[in-house]
């Protein structure tokens, strides 16, 4: 089971953006692969880190970590349809080392950040999927087609006429360009990405005609993929490697995909639980009565006890949407409402007048009417 990302940087809930990367900065440091050679419990542990710090340190993200757990951050996300669920949250090494640069520097605490030759990442792609209510409550397969940045078919993603690569000659190969400085403290190095390659170290010896060397050109996919049961309205999933392709034959980016939940007829989602608002008639409230209400998978009856009053909440137990995390499932909550005719006929209104002084017709004036929400909140205490 993953572990909660505050506990991972060691700070509090409410802790500020600044609190938050100052945690980062000394775990990293802490564990850096550099520092720790060898150590495989230190890199899983600096991993972690950065998993957490990824998260924490976006505003959305953080938000819907806050909301969902790491379900609303991608780690329940999509499936490509094999069965292998991906999560937003997966963490590559170069992608860490390239993040730490951002944060400290080409050089930090006497370790050099620069893992060499830089493996370029190719840019996310975003789709909104409308579901139904009856799909969030069974999970769903979708296939759709994607317009996005393809892997160029003539050079095989290579960016090169024939595939033919030289070793960059700004770089010689390594990917980085170092500089050297004079400073008051003495010499300091940096690294930087070579502006020739793109970090890559290689470049075509002559360019492909038909992506001009990038090694993507727009095209389509049809990507398959399967929505979880009890996904809400939007969160956001994470299908790994399905976004752009990335140049130089690097590394495609990720497929995200945002929930949209569309209304539904008879059902309004509270949670993991559906309100249906029944209403009967007079008579019905009166004397009692059984009737039949829709679910998401066909209809079921519930017993209408006589005297019932307007605003009672009954609940089909189990008959809601299934939690994300797959533990438990909600209910139904019939919210019965007593129905009041506009039009009645001269015998109607005959009969009602005999009835309006009789006492049993009395309303009570010692109890005061509840809001729907104040009575949902009595009903789950």
């Amino acid at each position: 089971m993953k572990r909660d990302y505050y506990e991972i940087l060691g700070v509090p809930k409410n802790a500020s953006e600044e609190d938050i990367k100052k945690a980062y900065r000394k775990l990293a440091v802490k564990y850096h692969p550099d520092k720790n050679p060898g150590n495989k419990e230190a890199e899983e542990k600096f991993k972690e880190i950065n998993e957490a710090y990824e998260v924490l340190s976006d505003k959305d993200k953080r938000a819907r970590y806050d909301q969902f757990g790491h379900a609303g951050v991608g780690s329940s996300a999509a499936s490509d349809g094999t069965g292998s669920y991906y999560g937003g949250a997966g963490v590559n090494m170069d992608d860490i080392f390239s993040h730490f640069e951002d944060i400290f520097g080409g050089s930090f605490g006497g370790f050099n950040t620069s893992r060499g030759r830089k493996v370029q990442r190719g840019g996310d792609v975003k789709i909104n999927v409308k579901l139904t209510l009856e799909e969030i409550a069974t999970g769903v397969s979708k296939k759709i087609k994607i317009k996005k940045q393809v892997s160029c078919h003539a050079c095989h993603g290579s960016g090169a006429k024939n595939g033919k690569l030289n070793t960059c000659p700004t770089c010689r190969g390594s990917g980085v360009v170092v500089k050297t400085q004079q400073t008051i403290l003495g010499h300091i190095q940096t690294r930087t990405t070579c502006p020739t390659c793109s970090g890559s170290g290689t470049i075509p010896s002559e360019k492909c005609h038909i992506c001009s060397g990038t090694g993507t050109v727009w095209g389509e996919e049809i990507v398959s993929f399967n929505i979880p049961a009890g996904v809400q309205n939007g969160m956001e999933l994470s299908l790994n490697g399905k976004g752009h392709a990335a140049p130089n034959q690097g590394i495609p980016g990720d497929l995200i995909i945002h929930i949209e939940e569309l209304p539904h007829p008879h059902f309004e989602r509270d949670g993991d639980n559906l309100i249906y608002h029944l209403f009967i008639s007079f008579p019905d409230a009166v004397l009692g009565s059984n009737v039949e209400i829709p679910t998401l998978d066909g209809k079921a009856k519930i017993k209408i006890e006589p005297g019932i009053q307007s605003g009672k909440l009954l609940r089909l137990k189990g008959k809601g949407l299934p939690s994300i995390n797959g533990y438990k499932k909600g209910d139904i909550i019939v919210d019965v409402n007593v129905y009041t005719p506009s039009h009645v006929t001269p015998e109607e209104k005959r009969i009602l007048e005999q009835l309006r002084n009789s006492k049993n017709f009395q309303p009570s004036q010692n109890k005061k009417e509840k809001s729907f929400f104040e009575r949902m909140k009595e009903y789950f205490e």
